[in-house]
């Protein structure tokens, strides 16, 4: 009975480090996608005249993340991806900002 249930656990062990790798080296599409989406809708917004240093910077970002998911370093694609969403939200608010200070 005792090793019955070391089986288990050991089987439970290994499935949750099979699923934790897996994570890992999946590609981080969906983080991909927020960031263009985000550096999108601040282009919208004016970003590019009114906030486009922090623009580019998640441009930038944006471009390191899809380096380097094409030489399949996941994590830091995944990483580089959610800084280059975090810097197009900053360029956003900075571009709206700046358009209620003007009256727009």
């Amino acid at each position: 009975m005792t090793s019955t249930r070391s089986i288990v656990r050991l089987a439970g062990a290994l499935v949750l480090l099979v699923f934790l790798a897996a994570c890992e080296t999946a590609p981080p599409v969906q983080e991909m996608s927020d960031a263009r989406q985000a550096i999108m809708v601040a282009r919208e917004a004016g970003a590019g005249e009114l906030a486009a240093a922090e623009l580019a910077e998640a441009e930038k970002y944006l471009q390191d993340a899809e380096e380097r998911l094409d030489r399949q370093q996941y994590r830091e694609a995944r990483s580089a991806a959610l800084e280059a969403k975090l810097r197009a939200q900053q360029a956003l608010k900075m571009s709206e900002a700046s358009k209620d200070s003007d009256g727009n």
